[in-house]
């Protein structure tokens, strides 16, 4: 009975409360109703005044120009006819302007020269403003009134424009109240509907309904914080009314592990943008510690150069509406060149009650290095494929145009220029085809012991027709008795010539370049070292040379090319001959490219890469 009495007396208060609203709500429309009209009585009276003002001012503007073109029409003209040409110009402009209803053209004297009241006289009753301009003929040393212009105004533009502003003004002030009515209106229903959901969000809570949720979607800002407090307290006395808080501490415990176990970096912030948990692998991304970090705004953490890296993309995060599908906002951040990738993700607890945000760190640098590095490789292919197959276009093009109009030295030449462009095309397309076939897993190259000076011999004599054309010499020095050792020719030929075309390509005009072929120091290996005598090699580039699509240019030497020659040599020798490759240079004093190849293999390798037909016999028992 009691419970009873307490919820009739609360629906009488709110049937009181509801009556006081709506008294409310009439005083605010009244007042809004009061203050539309007299805005638009306002508006209307200001109108009326500027457009006469206005209109006045446009009046005299055009008095004002039609005595400056009267004075330039009767200036030379004799007295008799000055008549005809006032009355041509005066004519064409009342034809053209219905708003003017008469001019009157008058001598110094007051004396009417022309009337547009004896052509026009209908159309000159119609003037409502009349407006006078002197006529003045200005000479070097003196101004002289030669007479007056006298301009009679219907009105018609005026009350044309006049009419259709009020007209405007009523409708959008009468769209006005209709929206305040309307706003009012939908704003108490709204208020009302919210404080319903609250109340009976409180009666369930009252009578043992822990975990109820009240929807707080499309509410307003202040009344969501309200549901969002009411549901935090409810979720509260849910989750304690079904877990002691030793099943809390060990659940909090257990996901703090897992996710300091995880190997990228982990975030995880409130719903107030505070940064509650941080594993090891984030705090060393962002190099920070943890009691710098935890407890703070996310949105306060600056990247390597000065800049708050997350608030803007949290921002956007927030703005996402949560019903949406629940996708990642990712994006890039730079801390000390490196770059992480960051993906934030909504937290929602087992009721589905939202409560923060994670923010996931990967770091990406090698894969956006090697992206860039891609997109270099893939222009450098395209500029280089370009520019042989252009020269093979124009010389086939000009010798099967012309070629019976040159002699047999110029069809010479540009045959042998057609040959160079096709060796190098060739080249080309062999480093790309090689740096696919030598990058795949279970490729194997067969072997055979070779002697490497005849391999040393073969590649120069190959590429002493570009060394001629760059006056460079290359000469070959020899250690005795280098042993033979195992090795695919094919693949060590097209090593050893993109060393010496290198050499050759960075060297000045003029140089010399050294080949030497001698054993390691250890004795394991046989070495070859090609030095040449160009701009050299910086330190910081030297141990990239032999990376993929890296290549190093300086303001000296620009010389294009697809970036995969030095790859290729260090997969050819690394990966398939189990050898090694070096780089010595010194700015300024030349480089020295080589490789060393082992001369004993072990006998499961030999078994595994060399012909059954190609290994030694074994003797008879």
């Amino acid at each position: 009975m009691e419970q009873v009495g307490k919820t009739t007396g609360l629906n009488k208060n709110q049937k009181k409360g509801m009556t006081a609203q709506t008294r409310l709500i009439l005083a605010g429309l009244a007042v809004s109703t009061a203050f539309i009209l007299c805005t638009a009585g306002f508006a209307v009276y200001s109108i009326d005044k500027n457009m006469n003002s206005a209109y006045k001012s446009f009046g005299q503007v055009l008095s004002k120009t039609l005595a400056i073109e009267g004075v330039e029409l009767t200036r030379e003209v004799p007295q008799l006819a000055k008549y005809d040409a006032l009355r041509t110009n005066a004519v064409s402009i009342l034809k053209s302007n219905d708003d003017i209803a008469f001019i009157i053209f008058k001598d110094n004297n007051s004396k009417i020269v022309y009337s547009s009241k004896d052509d026009y006289p209908e159309q000159a009753e119609k003037a409502r403003i009349t407006v006078s301009s002197p006529m003045i003929v200005k000479n070097l040393s003196e101004t002289t009134n030669v007479g007056s212009v006298t301009v009679g105004l219907s009105g018609t533009i005026m009350d044309t424009v006049s009419a259709t502003s009020k007209a405007s003004i009523a409708i959008v002030f009468l769209l006005a109240w209709i929206v305040i009515m309307g706003i009012i209106y939908m704003n108490s229903s709204i208020i009302t509907s919210e404080l319903r959901k609250l109340y009976q969000g409180v009666k369930k809570i009252s009578s043992g309904e822990f975990g109820y949720m009240i929807n707080d979607k499309d509410v307003d800002k202040e009344v969501k914080e309200l549901y969002n407090a009411f549901n935090d307290m409810s979720e509260k006395l849910s989750r304690y009314n079904e877990q002691t808080i030793e099943s809390l501490t060990f659940e909090r415990n257990k996901l703090e592990s897992v996710l300091m176990s995880i190997v990228n970096g982990v975030v995880v912030c409130d719903n107030h943008d505070k940064v509650i948990l941080v594993n090891n692998h984030a705090k060393k991304l962002l190099e920070v510690a943890e009691e710098d970090i935890v407890g703070t705004q996310i949105q306060q953490f600056c990247d390597s150069s000065g800049e708050f890296c997350f608030s803007e993309k949290i921002a956007e995060f927030k703005d996402t509406p949560l019903e949406d599908d629940g996708t990642p906002v990712p994006f890039n951040i730079e801390i000390d060149k490196r770059i992480i990738k960051c993906l934030i993700s909504p937290m929602f607890t087992r009721s589905n009650s939202y409560v923060g945000y994670i923010i996931v760190l990967i770091d990406v640098t090698k894969d956006v290095e090697m992206d860039q590095l891609r997109s270099h490789f893939i222009s450098n292919v395209s500029h280089e494929l370009r520019t042989p197959v252009t020269v093979l276009r124009s010389y086939i093009d000009t010798l099967y145009n012309f070629g019976n109009d040159f002699d047999f030295n110029t069809q010479r030449e540009f045959i042998g220029v057609m040959n160079q462009e096709i060796i190098r095309l060739n080249r080309m397309v062999n480093d790309i085809l090689d740096f696919s076939r030598y990058e795949a897993q279970n490729v194997k190259l067969e072997k055979s012991k070779q002697n490497i000076m005849e391999i040393i011999e073969d590649c120069v004599n190959q590429v002493q027709v570009l060394a001629k054309e760059h006056d460079i010499k290359i000469s070959i020095m020899k250690e005795p008795d280098l042993p033979e050792i195992y090795l695919n020719i094919d693949s060590i030929s097209r090593a050893l010539m993109n060393i010496v075309s290198n050499a050759i390509k960075y060297s000045p005009d003029g140089k010399r370049i050294k080949i030497r072929a001698e054993r390691s120091r250890d004795g394991e290996y046989v070495e070859v070292s090609v030095e040449d005598q160009g701009a050299g090699i910086p330190e910081k580039d030297q141990k990239k040379v032999f990376d993929r699509f890296y290549r190093c240019e300086n303001a000296t030497h620009t010389v294009k090319g697809t970036g995969l020659g030095l790859h290729l040599v260090k997969v050819t020798i690394e990966k398939h001959h189990q050898g090694q490759v070096f780089v010595h240079s010194k700015e300024g004093e030349g480089s020295t490219f080589g490789f060393r190849l082992p001369i004993n293999l072990p006998q499961e390798e030999i078994e595994e890469y060399i012909p059954k037909n190609m290994l030694p016999a074994e003797s008879e028992a």
